[in-house]
This record gives C-alpha cells, sequence and structure tokens, in this order.
C-alpha cells in the first residue's frame, strides 16, 4: 500500500532533529528539465501566473534563478521541509530513523516541480503548484508537462508491494495529475467529516490536518494491510461505515471548539 500527500507552500529549512541520508528524486531529470523553464520566467509572469504578491514574486523569481539540478543532494530531506497544516499533522521532525525508514517505501509526496517525491529525496527551495498554466514543449499546464510519468513512478513502487492499493490523502489539484489510465492500483479515497448541529461538514482547515494525522498513524503503527485502515481513530475521528463506500473511506468527528488565543 502506497500513502500520497499533496506538498506544501511553506517550507521549513532549518536543521531538523535528526540528519538521514538523503536520496535522489526518482524523477530529477524530469525537474532538471522542466527548471530550465521555471528559471527563464519573469518577476511579472510569476506573479500573474502564480496568483502572488510583489514580494512573494520576488521570492520565487529568486529561487528559479537558484535552482541548481546538480546541487539537488545539498538540500534537505522533503518530509522535513514540507511545513503546511498537513505536516504539522504528519510531524515528520518527531519521527525515529526507523519511521522515516518504513515511510521512505510507502509513502510519496507529489510535487509540481519534482513530480514525486519519497520522504528522504533532497529538495531546494521551491513553489510550484501543480495546477500552475505553465507553458512548456509539452504542453500548456503541468500536467501536461508530466503526463504518465507519475502514474508509471507508482506503478513500480507498488511492484514491491503486498497489496496494489493508493491511499489517496492528496489534494484533487494533485491527484489530477496522477494519469489514471496509466496506474495499475486501486485507489482508496479518504473524507474528513466534522459534526456540528447534526450535520456532517468537511472544513479544510481540519481536512488538511487530519490527512497529516492519518498518515503519521499508518507510519507509526506499520499498517499495510487496506482493511485495517478503518480503525484510525486519532483526535476523535472514528470510522463512519454507513457514509463510507468500498473506494471512499468516511471518518468523522464531533466539530473541535475554536481555540482561545
Amino acid at each position: 500500500m502506497l500513502i500520497l500527500l499533496s506538498p506544501a507552500k511553506r517550507l521549513d529549512f532549518d536543521p531538523a532533529p535528526i540528519s538521514p541520508a538523503t536520496t535522489e528524486p526518482e524523477l530529477m531529470d524530469r525537474a532538471a528539465i522542466l527548471s530550465k523553464t521555471t528559471r527563464n520566467q519573469t518577476r511579472t509572469k510569476i506573479k500573474s501566473m502564480m496568483g502572488l504578491s510583489d514580494d512573494l514574486a520576488q521570492l520565487n523569481y529568486e529561487r528559479f534563478r537558484a535552482f541548481d539540478p546538480a546541487k539537488n543532494a545539498d538540500g534537505q530531506p522533503a518530509i522535513m521541509t514540507f511545513a503546511g497544516e498537513v505536516y504539522r499533522g504528519l510531524d515528520a521532525r518527531s519521527m525515529k530513523a526507523g519511521d522515516l525508514d518504513w515511510a521512505q517505501d510507502r509513502l510519496r509526496m507529489l510535487s509540481g516541480l519534482y513530480g514525486v517525491l519519497r520522504p528522504l529525496d533532497a529538495i531546494q527551495p521551491y513553489r510550484l503548484e501543480m495546477g500552475t498554466r505553465l507553458k512548456t514543449r509539452r504542453g500548456e499546464t503541468l500536467y501536461d508537462y508530466w503526463g504518465s510519468d507519475i502514474a508509471k513512478t507508482l506503478n513500480r513502487t507498488l511492484d514491491g508491494h503486498k497489496s496494489r492499493t493508493i491511499l489517496n490523502l492528496a489534494s484533487n489539484e494533485y491527484f489530477r495529475a496522477v494519469d489514471k489510465k496509466t496506474l495499475d492500483a486501486n485507489v482508496i479515497d479518504v473524507a474528513f467529516k466534522e459534526i456540528k448541529g447534526g450535520k456532517a461538514r468537511s472544513l479544510f482547515m481540519f481536512v488538511k490536518v487530519a490527512r497529516g494525522l492519518m498518515a503519521r498513524w499508518i507510519i507509526d503503527n506499520r499498517i499495510d494491510d487496506p482493511a485495517k485502515l478503518k480503525d484510525f481513530n486519532v483526535e476523535g475521528y472514528r470510522f463512519d461505515p454507513e457514509a463510507s463506500t468500498d473506494t471512499t473511506l468516511e471518518f468523522s468527528r464531533p466539530q473541535p471548539a475554536p481555540k482561545r488565543g
């Protein structure tokens, strides 16, 4: 079974508590080619293309210009670097070496620039959402650029797994980059709901953290059997069999009260 996550816009390059040996992204050659296109984008184009402020457009212009495929090995492990809400739930910086080794074979992060990342793959500072309309020789968008490459990479990884199952904890924007015609796997989606006033709703601020919590629970408990996913019970979430299907597992909990500042 393979877990899929989206990356994060926010990055943390502070030194990690442990420094495991990094690996090279499996699609580094494709990322290197793509970096030639991003390197040539102007500040104005970056601002418009990615919907950024002037300051963020300048920051990402500098990052694109500084990106060097030959020095990628000097980067930091992806799982220690992504720092959005999903990764707050995952809390990778508290993992031990054995946890990281186990996750290396079972967790993948989709990426607009790198395509697919393993936990210990080294990355450089970047921001490039998968939904960005960036023209390359392969088409008008990053979905065109990556084509079937991501799905083929996931297929190769699953060749060594007992269960050809993908647990999709990624956003729609990123999972769309996985070519469904090429992918040779069963896909399980997950819905997280908050119950308030008798109604169950998906609230994105909670969903993101919950995705990271589930990924961490799987790693901590070494869950390889998809049937055991229903046992997930972290921070009040419980499996809802009536709302679930064979392809979508739903977990719900009473909506937490707002935190007081």
